[in-house]
């Protein structure tokens, strides 16, 4: 039986320590891309998170996890749920992609993934995501997965010498369920693009 976690062009796995090396490069790629601007790290640093990560137990239904590329086995980028609140029913998750992997349609294929195991295997009814307003390719994207704009906080967040506004994104189970099955194995495809809340 094929695994829950692989699909047709990625599969989702633990992270490793040897994978601090294309962590850092994500990293570089958000800062050249315009996601995200931090004082520089050590590699060293990104040695001791991927360290951690490999042997940290998920916290709750709080987990990032690689997405690697079926045909060759690299490390394309990252997905994870970064809060959760199981009384309430909702999580919020972020993706990432490497500037040379993006729009292969590994973003949606890990996102559909994730969001499937999340809404179907533990039952949260809720994901929420924040997407830079500039950021047209994430924005189109979650459109497509069903997501729909709740508001928008405007001037936001801080990057590159100005002000942004910062979209919040929603979609409910029932509203992915009508656009994505819950029960099969893998799924289907889409652009690659980023969100501001992805880690790595």
């Amino acid at each position: 039986m094929t695994s829950f976690w692989s699909g047709r062009r990625i599969r989702l796995r633990g992270i490793e320590p040897d994978d601090w090396t294309a962590f850092m490069r994500f990293a570089v790629d958000e800062e050249r891309m315009g996601d995200v601007l931090s004082p520089p790290r050590s590699a060293e640093s990104f040695r001791a998170w991927a360290k951690e990560q490999g042997t940290a137990k998920s916290y709750g239904d709080c987990f990032g996890l690689a997405i690697e590329a079926v045909d060759t086995g690299e490390i394309v980028g990252a997905v994870g749920s970064h809060q959760a609140d199981p009384l309430a029913g909702w999580f919020e998750y972020g993706v990432t992609i490497g500037a040379d992997h993006r729009r292969k349609g590994y973003a949606a294929e890990a996102a559909v993934m994730l969001l499937r195991f999340m809404f179907a295997e533990r039952r949260y009814h809720k994901c929420e995501a924040r997407v830079f307003a500039h950021n047209e390719a994430s924005l189109t994207l979650h459109r497509r997965l069903g997501f729909v704009e709740e508001g928008r906080l405007r001037d936001h967040v801080f990057l590159a010498g100005r002000h942004h506004d910062l979209v919040m994104m929603g979609v409910l189970a029932d509203e992915f369920a009508q656009l994505h099955s819950m029960s099969e194995l893998g799924c289907s495809a889409g652009p690659g693009v980023t969100t501001p809340s992805s880690g790595g």
